[in-house]
């Protein structure tokens, strides 16, 4: 993959597609590794480019010590459910023309409760919106097929 996802390249095409590329939490955490430190590990409290990499997923920084998740800081920060199924309602979410319900999120991933479907699609609505909610400017284009 290269540095910069593209579009068609490094997505998956297909719900079957999404499901080989990521059919378990480590394919999900290798994904997000990939994103947020394309040319390795940089520590976030000291921006050192040096540490290894411990059994859940996280790391520890060469220079201060500092232990850090790929997923700290990120819409699956504290995350009690897999993140096979975060991806999916991210996919799921982000291919509905007409938007989703926490209802049929639920009852699509099977998910045990509507509060924690609720929940989710709360935290994806709230990492959509623009900081400061600055308006769209110049030529906005809208594709509503």
């Amino acid at each position: 993959m290269s540095l910069h996802p593209r579009a068609g390249v490094d997505y998956p095409r297909s719900a079957g597609e999404f499901r080989s590329w990521f059919g378990t939490d480590a394919d999900c955490l290798d994904y997000l590794d990939w994103l947020r430190w394309p040319h390795g590990f940089v520590c976030p409290r000291c921006a050192n480019a040096g540490g290894w990499a411990v059994a859940d997923g996280g790391y520890t920084c060469a220079s201060c010590g500092a232990r850090t998740a790929v997923t700290a800081g990120t819409l699956f920060d504290r995350r009690r459910t897999p993140l096979t199924v975060w991806f999916e309602a991210c996919w799921m979410f982000a291919s509905q023309k007409d938007g989703m319900s926490a209802l049929s999120l639920q009852r699509s991933l099977e998910i045990g409760s509507y509060p924690t479907a609720w929940a989710m699609l709360h935290r994806l609505r709230a990492v959509l919106v623009r900081p400061g909610r600055d308006r769209l400017t110049g030529t906005v284009e809208v594709d509503e097929t």
